[in-house]
């Protein structure tokens, strides 16, 4: 079988909302700088792990998106709809001229409006069926985000939703450009959202051994592939990405700000929670993607990885960044400053991989102080180092062993 000729669908929009803040040049900015966001969360008090990166405090979804709308919305619809609404306007794209049955929109997401269900499940408790809100499914489902985005803007055409934990966001990206590939769409706003911080979803991944314990002092918490890391810091935020035909892009003359250029996935068929210990998974959606993107591993200058700070985890895909790629690229995880924000670390992430690309500069990995003897990669630290490859990649791997792996490239 004949492979497909490589394909690049063009960025032109980007937009974040973040525990390292509200819009993408604050976030570059606090990213570059390795200054970590986690902190003490009032709303978990009493919580075995009582901290998280929330998103800044000063985030108003009513200033942006009117009372009434902000009224009606779970978190995760909010800051996916402030991060969509930030990467149309980078885009130039107007949705009023536009023909909104050829634009997509593809949103990834893991948990859904899990604050939303905890308080109407009290209120189903504690007062009866009757004092359940009429808006609970349009605030809690996992489809909301893209359902209100394209309600937004007038999007018309495939209206999605993909759940494939912390791989959610990735997948989206993936799942966008083949709508451009085949020719379903001429515009998807692509992403990822998520803000699962509630005391059940905490209770529960504290209770499993996925989180950091370091209740004592948060802001060191969050520390991929350092040798005293101890699992990740749940996060909460939303990346989203326009992205169009690159030829589309250039004939209206739009700013590309870089290329997503391959996607893979696979799945490790292994294990509920565990990463394959040798990283075999993530070394075929790695492989996947360059073929897809028609590069090879001695193209790839950075790669922003999952790195998420657990145990297994972080050496599992550092076996699978060797094996696949080699030993040359320069390796950073931004899960240092923001923390995990799960099915929408992928798509964050994305827009990260974007800047560096654009910027010449790959952001340190908060927080590691003594590299793990075991994950044998040039890992960035301290601070930010330049880069002149113009590929990168993107890794993204969930529960359930579900891996997503993009790759991003330079204008």
């Amino acid at each position: 079988m004949t492979p497909p000729r490589p394909f690049r669908a063009a960025v032109t929009g980007l937009g974040l909302v973040t525990p390292a803040g509200v819009g993408v040049d604050e976030n570059w900015k606090r990213v570059l700088s390795g200054v970590p966001a986690a902190s003490a969360d009032p709303e978990l008090v009493g919580l075995p792990v009582d901290f998280s990166c929330r998103v800044p405090a000063d985030f108003d979804p009513v200033a942006v998106l009117g009372r009434r709308t902000a009224w009606r919305l779970g978190r995760h619809v909010q800051l996916g709809m402030v991060a969509a609404r930030e990467a149309l306007g980078d885009s130039g794209l107007d949705p009023g001229s536009w023909d909104g049955a050829r634009v997509g929109v593809v949103m990834g997401n893991s948990l859904g409006g899990t604050a939303a269900f905890e308080e109407q499940h009290r209120n189903l408790r504690e007062k009866g069926a009757s004092s359940v809100s009429s808006l609970l499914l349009p605030s809690y489902g996992v489809n909301m985000a893209a359902g209100y985005i394209a309600i937004d803007c007038g999007a018309r055409g495939p209206n999605l939703a993909v759940s494939t934990a912390c791989a959610s966001g990735s997948t989206a990206v993936g799942v966008a450009r083949d709508l451009l590939r085949n020719g379903t769409c001429d515009i998807v706003l692509a992403g990822g959202t998520e803000a699962a911080v509630s005391p059940s979803m905490i209770a529960g991944l504290a209770a499993a051994g996925a989180l950091s314990r370091r209740c004592h002092d948060p802001a060191t918490a969050s520390r991929p592939f350092d040798a005293g890391r101890d699992g990740f810091v749940a996060g909460e935020g939303a990346g989203v990405l326009v992205l169009e035909r690159e030829a589309d892009a250039r004939a209206r003359g739009a700013r590309v700000r870089g290329c997503v250029s391959g996607y893979g996935a696979s799945a490790d068929a292994l294990h509920d929670t565990a990463p394959d210990p040798e990283g075999a998974g993530a070394r075929t959606a790695v492989r996947a993607a360059l073929a897809d993107a028609g590069l090879s591993g001695s193209d790839i200058g950075h790669v922003n990885a999952h790195g998420t700070a657990t145990r297994l985890g972080d050496v599992a895909e550092a076996r699978a960044i060797r094996g696949a790629i080699g030993p040359a690229a320069l390796v950073t995880s931004t899960k240092g400053v923001t923390g995990h924000c799960m099915g929408a670390a992928g798509a964050i992430e994305a827009v990260f991989t974007v800047l560096a690309l654009e910027s010449g500069l790959v952001p340190p990995t908060a927080n590691l102080d003594r590299a793990d003897p075991e994950i044998d990669c040039d890992l960035v630290r301290g601070t930010a180092r330049a880069v002149t490859s113009g590929a990168a990649l993107n890794n993204s791997f969930g529960f359930g062993g579900q891996n997503a792996v993009l790759v991003l490239t330079a204008a």
